[in-house]
């Protein structure tokens, strides 16, 4: 229970919307449907399973699953105990998911059939970790089924949970080769709910497709503001743009969540099947301008686009596309957004300057990581990394990302070029390599390697097949280079600007 006067937790708001919203349907998945009532049971049941286990206040559960109504029942009784949700992303490599398990130190670990081959041979092997499960009514060589946590006899009482106690820890890129992760209070959430329902409007009337994947924020986030609202999540294991067509057409779903290529393949499979996506309000998230003209064209659905990241729960900045093209929206209703120079003063209207924030959107710091954290919140602010500039109307026009936060953004996953560099300089003779982002217009951005080594050594298939062999496949070059020398500067690092000045953005 929550003892705090002034205390909501998200499972106040899992409670109150069995109360408020009672038989509504909460969450449908395939014929099967939730209602907001039998949600807060199924969470109940499950706390007390884990209660039996021994698991408390502050211990880590690492989830490496597809969505499943189970996942959101986790996420919901992990609130309940105070227990730290810690979402692991499904297309890393076993060596990489191995890195985020040894940050996290889970009490437990639940999979899927889906990541059950990732995960061979673990219970054995990391006694550290106490307890295995596995989604649904079986479980594989060492792992229990999940079904049989939940407790529907007794409920016990809950313990005390405050606001400001960590909710989930969301991993974000491998700046320093394992995953940093955000962890993310129940305050962040409740009011990044409030800000989405404000913002873009959401009613019990909506229906969210719940297809990106549930170790997202964007899904993440997605699916408890539309809970908090008293609307419905549609939930996929992943996203399938034919059978997201059908969904959307079956279910009246009016929001969609969007990283490309999602948007793309949705609207040409709408195309196929005739289907003009009547009940589509809302499509949210980042696109190329041609695909969110598709959209408005060939729907009544808005695009709505901002600023945000895990660090911040969601958007601090929020437009219709329509409102202003180009820019990315503007300060939501509870967060201070300002734009500073190097020595964090704030810089004037027009000027470029690093993306700093301030309010209760912004994540407690990353988990583990107290100096890391301290840098990143210095004098007040969440310095984002990413550079922005304001114009005259409030409005904030994304520039480009601060040089040691380099970031490339296939189909909104997260790689950091200096993982993938640290990777490719483990080829024999390659004595410097510059990996960046480049334009893509299937994925939104694709990866570029420049490579120094003797000329006729690798192929480029050679250096992408080694990249995917090693790091999860969505971090391999799409394009490779080959140059006897690179650019470099005065201390001897190799030149970045030069580098794209001189090998383009081209593949």
């Amino acid at each position: 229970m929550n003892m705090d006067v002034h205390g909501f937790t998200v499972y106040d708001m899992i409670a109150r919307g069995a109360f408020v919203y009672g038989d509504a349907p909460a969450i449908l998945h395939g014929d099967r449907e939730l209602s907001f009532r039998e949600f807060r049971r199924q969470v109940d049941a499950l706390a007390g399973g884990l209660l039996a286990l021994g698991i408390g206040k502050g211990e880590r559960i690492c989830i490496l699953a597809q969505n499943d109504p189970a996942y959101l029942e986790l996420y919901g009784a992990c609130a309940r105990q105070g227990i730290v949700a810690y979402p692991v992303n499904w297309r890393l490599t076993a060596q990489e998911v191995a890195r985020v398990v040894e940050r996290a130190a889970p009490r437990m670990m639940v999979v899927d059939a889906a990541t059950l081959p990732v995960v061979a041979g673990w219970p054995e092997a990391k006694p550290a970790v106490a307890h295995w499960y596995q989604f649904g009514e079986a479980g594989g060589p060492g792992f229990e089924p999940f079904a049989a946590l939940y407790r529907r006899a007794s409920v016990p009482p809950a313990p005390e949970v405050s606001p400001d106690d960590p909710f989930a820890v969301i991993s974000t890129a491998a700046v320093d080769v394992i995953p940093r992760g955000a962890a993310l209070t129940h305050r962040n959430v409740i009011m990044a709910n409030l800000t989405a329902m404000a913002s873009i409007g959401y009613t019990p009337a909506d229906r969210y497709l719940l297809a990106l994947p549930l170790f997202h924020i964007t899904a993440l986030g997605g699916a408890l503001a539309h809970m908090h609202a008293g609307a419905a999540s549609v939930l996929v294991a992943r996203f399938d743009a034919e059978e997201a067509v059908r969904l959307i057409d079956r279910h009246g779903i009016t929001h969609v969540s969007d990283f490309p290529p999602v948007l793309t393949t949705l609207l040409d499979a709408a195309g196929k099947l005739g289907s003009r996506l009547e009940s589509l309000k809302h499509v949210s998230g980042l696109d190329a301008p041609q695909t969110i003209q598709r959209l408005h064209e060939q729907t009544r659905a808005q695009f709505w686009t901002g600023f945000g990241q895990s660090e911040t729960s969601g958007f601090v900045t929020l437009q219709r596309v329509r409102d202003k093209p180009g820019a990315a929206g503007k300060p939501v209703p509870v967060c201070d957004v300002k734009l500073v120079d190097d020595y964090d003063r704030e810089v004037p209207v027009g000027t470029p300057g690093e993306i700093v924030v301030r309010g209760p959107l912004v994540f407690q710091g990353y988990f583990g990581q107290p100096d890391v954290t301290a840098y990143t919140l210095r004098n007040g602010w969440h310095h984002t990394g990413d550079v922005g500039r304001f114009d005259a109307d409030g409005y904030l026009y994304y520039v480009k990302r601060k040089p040691e936060k380099e970031l490339i953004k296939p189909g909104g996953e997260n790689v950091y070029p200096a993982e993938v560099e640290t990777v490719i300089m483990q080829l024999p003779g390659v004595s410097g390599v510059c990996v960046y982002g480049i334009p893509d217009p299937r994925w939104g951005e694709a990866i570029k390697a420049v490579v120094e080594v003797k000329t006729g050594r690798y192929t480029a298939p050679q250096v992408s097949d080694f990249v995917a062999s090693k790091i999860a496949r969505f971090k391999r070059p799409h394009a490779v280079a080959f140059t006897d020398a690179l650019p470099r500067t005065a201390e001897g690092a190799v030149d970045r600007e030069a580098v794209k000045a001189t090998w383009g953005h081209g593949a």
